[in-house]
């Protein structure tokens, strides 16, 4: 049962225009009446009830959700999904985040905190912990053990607060907040420090899995997970085109699509993993995201609640989108109807005059097809950062002496030995600018950024981002930045990925209780979404939030 609370008074009273209004009406009020008075021409105002604010706020964050696709795929669209949020809410179309290269985690926290990984700490999936020199995963925390999985996670990481952390200040901790997303990194970030629960599906038992960082593992997600659980169904399911009309519509210029349907069953030894990389997985989360209104009444009494779920836009088992394009138009196709789906639910549930709705993208897009461009005469090439490291460690032995002075690389990104430059009193600057000097040589690379740089160079829209994207302490040495058109691979853990600089951007949906629907065309920064929700619900934007609301 979800717990009492108190009731807020959301009344106040108007000041009379004048004094002399005010004089005026004193003076008729208190001498005897014994003549009719004459009409008074200015108003009186009364008290009145302040907008009201909503009772749930529903997050839908949809990793790797773009604007082309959803426009694309249009005429597979029903009225209550996307043309639903278009013509009810306010529709901003060209939304980005305010840092370089954002991926799931990263995204998550930012819009979380209303600020960039220089600041919440963020700064991506996983980085190097400097103390103990091992990679770190964003949640990892080995004081709290998970439930139904065997990977410890709380959000220590997150340095700042999170706009649910903030609903449970200003409710005195009665408002409830939950997260539910495929992913640990986007379940936990989600629910920040204050949250009564964070689920995602775990990897190897498709359960939904937790944390004890959070509240007891509570009684209804058990009875789900021994009655309606993903492991008893997965044989089951079969993901084929949603209609014919997913079909017969014909996008993408090459690949798989034209006139070949798809099926896929999920009964490999990694068919969870599989799974949770397909449009069927947000099926998953409206399930479970049921269950959990039914049981704890989120958003039935008088202390506002929130609920963010995280769906999948990406493509098939994160291959190319070109080569499983059928896959990628009924992922838009199945989602429109899955939004349908969760939005009639809680409006039988909640109400849609009480709900606030965001829903948005985690930004990018980790599905490019790795082609060979030399044959169309397109500058590329392979970029190993792996023989980047070994070459740069080379040359700081010919210059320093023999030692190890590149700890590590992770992306593009490079660690370098910090305890043994101090030890021999070398200069970092000077290492930093020789290390600069050498690498920007190399073929594939466009541009190389030293802590240094990013911290005290001038700036610049392009420097910028990158900065935000930057963390003091667990960011690398180093950042190369890969010529587009190349590959950087990482001949260790046999990483790939395609450097593209193309514009892709996003939207951003708000529809609920006093949002006036309308289409934005002005860009806007995600990081204004948090103070956006502050607003609404008349609370303070998280702790390091800098950002004005959107006008809405």
């Amino acid at each position: 049962m979800k717990r009492s609370k108190a009731r807020h008074n959301n009344k106040y009273v108007f000041p009379f225009g004048s004094a002399k209004e005010g004089l005026l009406l004193s003076l008729m009020l208190l001498a005897p009446c014994t003549l009719p008075l004459a009409p008074c021409s200015s108003p009186l105002l009364y008290a009145q009830d302040a907008p009201q604010v909503p009772s749930l706020v529903v997050n839908i964050i949809i990793d790797q959700l773009r604007s082309d696709y959803l426009d694309a795929f249009t005429p597979l669209y029903g009225q209550g999904g996307f043309q639903r949020l278009k013509e009810q809410g306010r529709f901003y179309s060209q939304a980005e985040y305010p840092f370089s290269s954002p991926d799931q985690a990263s995204a998550m926290a930012c819009l979380m905190t209303g600020t960039s990984p220089y600041v919440n700490g963020i700064v991506g999936t996983h980085w190097l912990d400097r103390q103990t020199l091992l990679p770190v995963f964003c949640v990892d925390d080995n004081n709290y053990p998970g439930i139904h999985t065997n990977e410890k996670s709380s959000p220590k990481l997150l340095a700042v607060s999170t706009i649910g952390d903030e609903l449970k200040i200003s409710s005195d901790g009665k408002s409830l907040v939950f997260s539910i997303a495929p992913t640990r990194e986007s379940a936990i970030l989600s629910a920040g420090h204050a949250g009564n629960e964070a689920f995602w599906l775990d990897d190897w038992t498709g359960k939904w899995a937790a944390t004890c960082y959070y509240d007891n593992y509570p009684e209804w997600a058990t009875r789900y997970d021994v009655y309606s659980s993903l492991e008893s169904r997965i044989d089951d399911i079969h993901w084929k085109p949603l209609n014919d009309e997913v079909s017969n519509f014909h996008y993408f210029m090459a690949g798989g699509t034209k006139g070949k349907a798809f099926s896929h069953k999920f009964n490999s030894n990694r068919k969870f993993r599989e799974f949770k990389a397909t449009a069927c997985v947000n099926d998953e989360i409206n399930r479970f995201a049921k269950e959990a209104i039914e049981n704890t009444g989120l958003g039935t009494d008088d202390v506002t609640d929130m609920l963010t779920l995280t769906y999948y836009a990406g493509a098939y088992d994160h291959q190319s989108a070109m080569k499983y394009g059928m896959e990628m138009q009924d992922t838009y196709a199945r989602l429109d109807r899955q939004l349908e789906e969760i939005f009639d639910f809680i409006e039988q549930k909640v109400g849609m005059d009480k709900t606030l709705f965001v829903v948005t993208s985690t930004g990018y897009f980790d599905s490019e097809e790795m082609m060979d461009l030399s044959k169309y005469r397109i500058p590329t090439g392979i970029f190993s950062i792996t023989k980047a490291q070994a070459l740069l460690n080379m040359y700081l032995i010919a210059v320093y002496g023999p030692g190890n002075y590149v700890e590590t690389v992770i992306d593009n990104q490079i660690y370098l030995n910090l305890k043994l430059i101090e030890n021999r009193s070398l200069n970092l600057s000077e290492v930093l600018d020789r290390c600069s000097a050498f690498l920007i040589q190399l073929s594939g690379v466009k541009d190389v950024y030293t802590s240094q740089r990013l911290s005290l160079g001038a700036w610049t829209p392009g420097i910028n981002k990158l900065r935000n994207a930057y963390n003091p302490k667990c960011s690398g040495d180093i950042l190369i930045q890969v010529s587009p058109g190349w590959v950087l691979k990482n001949e260790d853990t046999h990483d790939l990925s395609l450097s593209r600089e193309s514009y892709l951007n996003f939207p951003l949906f708000l529809m609920g209780p006093g949002i006036v629907p309308e289409k934005v065309r002005i860009p806007v920064s995600i990081d204004q979404v948090a103070p956006t929700i502050a607003q609404a619900l008349r609370i303070r934007a998280p702790n390091a939030c800098p950002q004005a609301p959107l006008n809405y």
